[in-house]
């Protein structure tokens, strides 16, 4: 298995190496301090300082870290016996150590026997491939070899992951169209567009089974593809790159409001074209506008158990959400496309009323309707 850990950066200084290296000493110091030895098995720190391609900001004092860092922490035992035990004293470590750390220090508490027995998706294929081994013996991720080929990721992954950064989009676009315009707003906004420009291209290789951990070898993948058949897709290349550019060498936007909603505009008009060839790909069946995949019927989850869903619903709405046996990400399914893509969404009445019923709000206003989707989109993303 690939652990590209020698340094966490690409070309980050020594004292940014140095201090993240000196976090990791106190993360495993503070872990060591909750979870008893006999239960602790083994600590990696995953995402892109994990994998070796974390973020380095430029700053006039220096390099700075600017992702998050992502701790797996496992631990012997039933997985969700320890996930109930450990998941709130970790939460509680890593709000200690954030400030003094720079960026948010995340924790996820896993088994052994559970990524064992998981089914493959993308968060498990980027960790077991590329990671940073805090601790552990170098058995730790046998039995996981099902998660080390991309060619097994599920059209599903793909689906998910195109969903949560046109949310992001969402959110920004929300931003755009605001009152007032803030510094803050535009470095959300030019965050959100990068996040998006990597995703795009990465949803595009996922779903021909040419994903992988890195995101430089993902973009030399995505270079060599033969768009011949896929002409709306070529563009993906170009933002791809400035996708990458920022998950390596991130920046603060100080962009205008009219420069980041034009460029706004350009990569959700690709992002729309990329969604319905995927859902297309995915549902086996064509849809030639956003409005008409958003108001189709067709089970937009369907990997989910129908028993399962009805159960999910009932624990999530109370009694009445037991008359759906859809999963309830469906909801976001059915509202993100009509929000960012149908300019109409709000004032025409069919549309609104899917946009109502799936969020679960009578608002009609988008600042409102982005808030309802923000309630299920954090439950169930």
């Amino acid at each position: 298995m690939n652990t590209p850990a020698e340094r966490f950066t690409l070309d980050g200084s020594y004292a940014l190496e140095t201090h993240l290296r000196q976090t990791c000493d106190l993360v495993f110091a503070g872990v060591r301090a909750l979870i008893p030895a006999d239960r602790l098995e083994g600590l990696l720190l995953g995402g892109g300082y994990g994998r070796g391609e974390g973020g380095v900001l430029r700053t006039p004092t220096g390099d700075q870290p600017y992702n998050d860092l992502e701790f797996y922490v496992f631990v012997r035992g039933q997985a969700l016996l320890a996930e109930r035990q450990f998941r709130q004293p970790l939460h509680e470590l890593g709000e200690r150590l954030s400030p003094a750390a720079g960026l948010e220090v995340e924790f996820k508490v896993l088994t052994r026997d559970k990524l064992r027995r998981s089914p493959v998706n993308m968060f498990y294929y980027d960790l077991v491939l590329g990671h940073r081994r805090i601790a552990g013996d170098d058995n730790l991720l046998d039995g996981c070899e099902h998660h080390l080929s991309a060619t097994h990721l599920p059209l599903h992954e793909s689906a998910r992951l195109l969903m949560n950064r046109c949310t992001g989009l969402l959110y920004a676009l929300a931003r755009l169209n605001g009152p007032n315009f803030t510094a803050n707003d535009a470095d959300f906004t030019g965050r959100n567009l990068a996040k998006a420009q990597l995703a795009f291209g990465d949803v595009l290789l996922a779903a021909q089974g040419k994903y992988d951990w890195s995101c430089r070898e993902r973009h030399r993948r995505l270079a060599a593809l033969d768009y011949t058949a896929l002409p709306w897709a070529a563009p993906l290349v170009a933002q791809h790159a400035a996708g990458v550019e920022f998950k390596l060498h991130p920046t603060r936007s100080t962009e205008s409001q009219a420069s980041l909603a034009a460029r706004h505009q350009e990569l959700s008009a690709l992002g729309e074209k990329l969604w319905l060839w995927l859902e297309g790909k995915r549902l086996g069946r064509p849809f030639a506008t956003a409005r008409e995949y958003a108001l189709s019927g067709v089970n937009k989850c369907p990997e989910t158990s129908s028993l399962r869903n009805r159960l999910v619903n009932l624990r999530a709405f109370g009694a009445a959400g037991l008359a759906s046996g859809r999963y309830p990400r469906e909801r976001l399914f059915r509202a993100l496309p009509l929000l960012l893509w149908d300019r109409q969404a709000l004032t025409d009445p069919t549309s609104l009323a899917v946009i109502q019923s799936a969020l679960r709000t009578p608002v009609t206003d988008l600042a409102g309707v982005v808030e309802a989707y923000k309630t299920i989109w954090n439950r169930f993303n």
